[in-house]
């Protein structure tokens, strides 16, 4: 008597399948101007708080507690003040850094083209054309 064994393997393995959608989580979940302000209100606020520390160094001598205090208050003025201009300076450096990188790959695919229609000249008659035609409208 023949008896036949049919096995059902997965085939794709639960390991791979929690790693790959964990980097598609952090990949799709990363926000350069969220980060960008982060790390520019952190600046902001560790040099306010070591200009506070500078100045409450000289009168603090037996008043440790309240000069201690005193900096935990203003670190938290600082995130409170600073959190919506280095949100809005974030936006403006991605803004521009992302306008800035449109403008180069324009250039660079501009320069491909102008190279290959040099070499290929059905590319350059149709450039010429396209040219013309701008230039009737």
């Amino acid at each position: 008597m023949t008896t036949f064994i049919q096995p059902s393997f997965p085939t794709r393995h639960a390991g791979v399948e929690r790693m790959t959608s964990a980097a598609d989580a952090v990949r799709g979940g990363f926000n350069s101007t969220k980060s960008l302000s982060a790390m520019l209100l952190a600046a902001m606020v560790s040099a306010l708080v070591v200009v506070a520390d500078q100045l409450m160094d000289t009168w603090a001598e037996g008043h440790l507690m309240l000069a201690w205090l005193a900096l935990w208050a203003v670190g938290f003025a600082a995130v409170a003040i600073f959190a919506d201009a280095a949100r809005k300076l974030a936006a403006t450096m991605v803004e521009a850094l992302d306008a800035w990188s449109a403008r180069i790959a324009q250039r660079r695919a501009d320069e491909r083209l102008w190279s290959s229609a040099k070499a290929d000249p059905r590319i350059m008659a149709d450039l010429n054309a396209a040219m013309s035609r701008s230039h009737l409208n």
